[in-house]
């Protein structure tokens, strides 16, 4: 059974054993997560799954320090996972009594595989006090099914250029204002500075299809399109071929990033001198500030601007993001919605917005700033889009199918085979 299979059976019996333990909402299970208690709940040990590194550490820490300071006797241990796999993960974890999570980050294009299966618990009546009109509603409603809400935002963010002052400066360049003006100056980098191994004058790695999505976007593409209810592929389309083969000419010509490897830990070859520019997520801005794991040193050195389009205004990048959710597993229901009240508080959602991610509150936004980091964060936002809003999205991202397919572009394969390839794989996963 291949890999596409496998998660689509796994995913087939978690929604069995969900609905075994009361998590597809019949009213005839135990009471929902804020509905009344009969006291306060007995102390437990949660467990709170986050992805990568995009909540920093110190707001791990408060959140700890709060958590267990409002429910003397229960501790709360936070479980870092990687966003590779991370749909096999949830799969099997939130199937299961004694190994899930109690609360989970899954990505905002993750969320609506999980909400119809019944993996996440009912938390609709818990919507006002978490946020209600303030939450960003796209969020709300990629973790909404059948009029309930299973999973609410956590952070958004979209994706801006990070660039080196001195080596645009160094090669006679000034900040591109449309799309072939970005890539004849990432073109122009990687010539100025092969002498720098792995020299990249655009970071992007093989199996970077996130930040590749911009270019496929901008040229008209995407991934798949629905037509009277059926996905189909649209990665063969004359307009992605032509954003497809700009991507790969990206790969070529101005990238030095592995051929194979992912876009994690960006912070890394930047502060090696190897990128003269990468399109990251703002959270990368803590990374390079942090003494402990960047170069503090090279932030003035640092400039952003969005990635311009084709028609000098924002590129269309993905828009980023994360919401959050209660296992329907969980055996410390009543605690796990008090852990989620504190993640949406006002006191937590803020420190978001000062690491230079959109918090889950529209009102909270203000504190991303005025600086140029956060005047990037918010042009980027205004022609942001989200992967193709098929219930069974997660089911593609989880193959890899796209992964292999960026890392076969940047290896030289023929972008036509390929996306013929990958929108047959796409057409069956999505149906």
């Amino acid at each position: 059974m291949n890999r596409a299979l496998r998660l689509t059976a796994g995913l087939a019996a978690a929604a069995l054993a969900l609905s075994a333990c009361g998590g597809d909402g019949d009213d005839s299970t135990e009471p929902a997560a804020g509905g009344e208690s009969a006291g306060t709940p007995e102390p437990a040990d949660l467990r709170l799954w986050l992805n990568g590194p995009d909540t920093p550490q110190s707001m791990r820490d408060w959140l700890v320090a709060e958590f267990e300071e409002q429910n003397p006797g229960s501790t709360l241990t936070i479980e870092e996972q990687q966003w590779e796999g991370l749909v096999d993960r949830l799969t099997t974890s939130l199937g299961s009594e004694s190994e899930t999570p109690d609360v989970v980050e899954v990505g905002n294009t993750q969320a609506p595989t999980f909400t119809t299966v019944g993996a996440f618990t009912d938390i609709t009546d818990l919507v006002p006090d978490l946020g209600g009109d303030d939450l960003l509603q796209g969020f709300v409603d990629a973790g909404s099914a059948d009029g309930k809400t299973y999973a609410v935002p956590l952070y958004a963010g979209s994706s801006y250029i990070f660039y080196r002052k001195d080596l645009l400066a160094a090669s006679g360049l000034e900040v591109p204002t449309n799309m072939q003006e970005f890539v004849d100056a990432a073109v122009k980098l990687k010539q100025d500075n092969a002498a720098t191994p792995n020299f990249s004058g655009f970071w992007l790695p093989g199996q970077d299809w996130r930040d590749g999505a911009a270019f496929l976007w901008d040229a008209g593409g995407d991934f798949a399109v629905e037509d009277g209810g059926t996905w189909s592929g649209a990665l063969s389309s004359p307009e992605s071929q032509e954003g497809l083969a700009l991507v790969q000419r990206l790969f070529t010509e101005a990238s030095g990033a592995p051929k194979d490897g992912n876009e994690a830990d960006g912070h890394v070859p930047m502060c090696a001198g190897e990128v003269g520019m990468m399109l990251r997520p703002g959270w990368l801005r803590g990374s390079l500030e942090d003494p402990a794991i960047g170069c503090p040193d090279m932030m003035a050195n640092i400039g952003v601007f969005a990635l311009p389009g084709t028609d000098g205004e924002p590129a269309p990048v993905l828009l980023g993001g994360s919401n959050i959710a209660i296992s329907a597993t969980s055996q410390n229901q009543e605690l796990a919605a008090s852990l989620l009240e504190l993640i949406m508080s006002d006191e937590f959602q803020s420190q978001y917005a000062e690491n230079g991610l959109t918090p889950a509150k529209v009102s909270l936004a203000e504190g991303l700033g005025t600086d140029e980091f956060a005047a990037a964060t918010i042009e980027a936002v205004t022609n942001a889009k989200l992967t193709p809003a098929a219930a069974n999205w997660a089911t593609v991202e989880g193959s890899r199918v796209l992964e292999d397919l960026f890392v076969a572009l940047a290896n030289g394969g023929d972008v036509q085979q390929l996306a013929e390839e990958a929108d047959a794989t796409i057409a069956d996963q999505l149906g």
